[in-house]
């Protein structure tokens, strides 16, 4: 039997530089645009998590996990990876990682005012698909 309780779900397409956040839940299935960290010290980027964990009381977190087209891992596998990990070990949720090949290109392909949240929408939406 599917668990009918709503679950509320954050997203982050994990860069370098950016990181896009977005907000879903697991009774609607859909996914909202929340913003863009710009924090690149992972200091301020987690604080800047950690204040919208606070605001939203996710049940869960997703993260991005890049890769080669062929699905072999890079170096932004591995941090993207790391970041997951540490989200999951600090704020005490679990962090559930979504293949995110190509989320940045279709967000931009749309147009997306905030091209990062966007690909965070599209990897939460890809989460609820395959956890169907």
């Amino acid at each position: 039997m599917p668990n009918l309780s709503p679950t509320t779900v954050l997203a982050f397409d994990f860069g370098a530089k950016r990181t896009g956040v977005a907000v879903g839940n697991s009774l609607t299935r859909t996914a909202q645009p929340l913003k863009t960290i710009h924090e690149e010290a992972k200091q301020a980027r987690f604080l800047a998590v950690a204040a919208l964990v606070r605001e939203w009381q996710p049940d869960v977190l997703v993260v991005g996990r890049p890769c080669h087209p062929d699905g072999a891992p890079h170096e932004m596998t591995r941090r993207a990876e790391k970041f997951g990990r540490a989200l999951e070990a600090q704020l005490r949720l679990p962090v559930k990682f979504v293949d995110e090949r190509y989320s940045s290109a279709v967000a931009e392909a749309a147009d997306a005012d905030d091209v990062d949240a966007a690909a965070a929408c599209i990897l939460l939406v890809q989460y609820f698909d395959e956890s169907s």
